[in-house]
C-alpha cells in the first residue's frame, strides 16, 4: 500500500512539476524574444519530457539502471503507439507542417542510434556525450529552421505561446521564475517518490525493475505528452499532437539517455533482453511514423486503432515475460514478424497516395 501511494504521489508531482515548468519557461522564453516555434519544440518538449529525465537520472544515480533504460524505451513506444493511436481515434490527425516531416527522419535516426551505441551492453559516458552533442546540433537546426518557416506556421505557434506586454514586467517575470523553480522542485521530489515506489512494488511482486520501467513508470512519465496530444486532438490543432510526440521521442534519446549516461559513474547497462526485443520494437514504431514524413497525410482512425492493437500486443509480451510463460517466444515471433511488414505496407500504401494541396 505504501509503495503504491508513493508511486501515485510521485506521478502526480511529476505531472504538476512538468506543467509548472512548461508554463514558466515558455513565458520567460517569449519575454526574451525567443521564437515561438523554437519555444514549442525545445522548451515545451523539455517540459513534457522532464519527468523521464528526472526519473532516469535519479534511477541511474541510485543504481537502478534497468529502471532508467526501461523508462526511456517504454516511453518512446508508449508515445507513438498509445498516444498517437488514441489521439487519432479521437480525431484523424492531419500532419501538414513541413517541420514535422523533417523531424520524423531525425527521430528514426536517433532511434536506430540508441541500440547501435548499446550493442556492447552499455551506454557509457562517451556515448552519452555524443547523444547530448547531437541534441545541441538539433537545437541549432531548429533555430535556423524557425527563421525559414512560413508566416502561417509562425502565427500558429505564436497563438500557443504568445506573451503580452503586461507579462514582461519584473513582477510577471518573478512569477514565471517561481513557476520554473517550483516545477523543478516538484520534478525532483516526484521522481524520487516514483522510483522508490516502483522499486518497492517490483520487489514485493517479484517483477523485474525493467518491466516496471517499461510499463508503469513509462506510462506515468509520459502523462504530460498524453494530456498534450489528446487535448490538441480534441481542439482540432493541426499537428501539435504529432509534433509533441516526435519532439519528445527525440528529446528522450538525445537528452534523457545522453545525460543519464554521462552522469552515471559506470554508464547505463543495457540488458540483453532489451537489445533483443524492446529496442527493436522502439525502432519499428519509429519507422511506422515514416508515412508522415513521406506524405504529410492524415493518420486515420483505423491506423490509430492499429497502433493501439500493437501496444496491447507489446504489453502482452511484457506480462508473459514477467511470469516467464512458455508462450513468450511464439508471441515475440508474431510481434516482430508482423509489426515491421505492416509498417512497410502502410508506408507503401500511403506513399502512393497523392499529396493534398497546400502541404508544401
Amino acid at each position: 500500500m505504501l509503495n503504491g501511494l508513493m508511486l501515485l504521489g510521485g506521478l502526480v508531482l511529476l505531472v504538476a512539476g512538468a506543467e509548472a515548468l512548461v508554463r514558466g519557461a515558455s513565458k520567460l522564453a517569449g519575454t526574451f524574444g525567443i521564437s515561438p516555434l523554437v519555444i514549442g519544440l525545445t522548451v515545451v518538449a523539455f517540459g513534457t519530457s522532464s519527468p523521464e529525465l528526472a526519473v532516469s537520472v535519479s534511477s541511474a544515480l541510485a543504481g537502478e539502471a534497468d529502471l532508467a533504460v526501461g523508462n526511456v524505451v517504454g516511453s518512446n513506444i508508449f508515445n507513438v503507439l498509445f498516444i498517437l493511436g488514441l489521439s487519432a481515434l479521437v480525431a484523424p490527425l492531419s500532419v501538414a507542417q513541413q517541420l514535422v516531416r523533417l523531424d520524423v527522419p531525425i527521430m528514426i535516426a536517433v532511434s536506430i542510434l540508441m541500440p547501435v551505441l548499446g550493442m556492447d551492453g552499455r551506454i557509457g559516458r562517451v556515448d552519452g556525450l555524443i547523444l547530448f552533442a547531437l541534441m545541441l546540433g538539433y537545437t541549432v537546426f531548429l533555430v535556423r529552421q524557425s527563421r525559414q518557416e512560413s508566416r502561417e506556421v509562425q502565427e500558429e505557434y505564436a497563438r500557443e505561446y504568445a506573451v503580452g506586454e503586461e507579462e514582461k514586467t519584473p513582477r510577471a517575470q518573478g512569477i514565471d521564475l517561481a513557476y520554473v523553480g517550483g516545477g523543478i522542485a516538484l520534478l525532483v521530489l516526484g521522481s524520487r517518490l516514483l522510483v522508490a515506489g516502483a522499486v518497492g512494488i517490483a520487489q514485493v511482486f517479484g517483477v523485474s525493475e525493467l518491466v516496471i520501467g517499461l510499463t508503469i513508470v513509462a506510462m506515468g512519465t509520459s502523462a504530460p505528452e498524453l494530456a498534450t496530444s489528446v487535448v490538441a486532438s480534441l481542439k482540432g490543432e493541426r499537428d501539435i499532437a504529432v509534433g509533441n510526440v516526435v519532439g519528445s521521442n527525440i528529446f528522450n534519446i538525445l537528452v534523457v539517455v545522453g545525460l543519464t549516461g554521462t552522469v552515471s559513474p559506470e554508464g547505463i547497462p543495457v540488458a540483453t533482453e532489451v537489445l533483443r526485443f524492446d529496442l527493436p520494437v522502439m525502432v519499428m514504431v519509429a519507422l511506422a511514423c515514416a508515412p508522415v514524413f513521406f506524405t504529410g497525410m492524415t493518420i486515420a482512425r483505423w491506423e490509430g486503432g492499429l497502433m493501439l492493437a500493437y501496444y496491447l500486443a507489446y504489453l502482452a509480451h511484457l506480462v508473459l515475460a514477467a511470469v516467464r510463460h512458455p508462450a513468450l517466444p511464439d508471441l515475440d515471433g508474431v510481434v516482430l514478424s508482423a509489426m515491421l511488414p505492416a509498417s512497410l505496407l502502410a508506408l507503401l500504401v500511403l506513399y502512393r497516395r497523392p499529396l493534398p494541396a497546400g502541404n508544401g
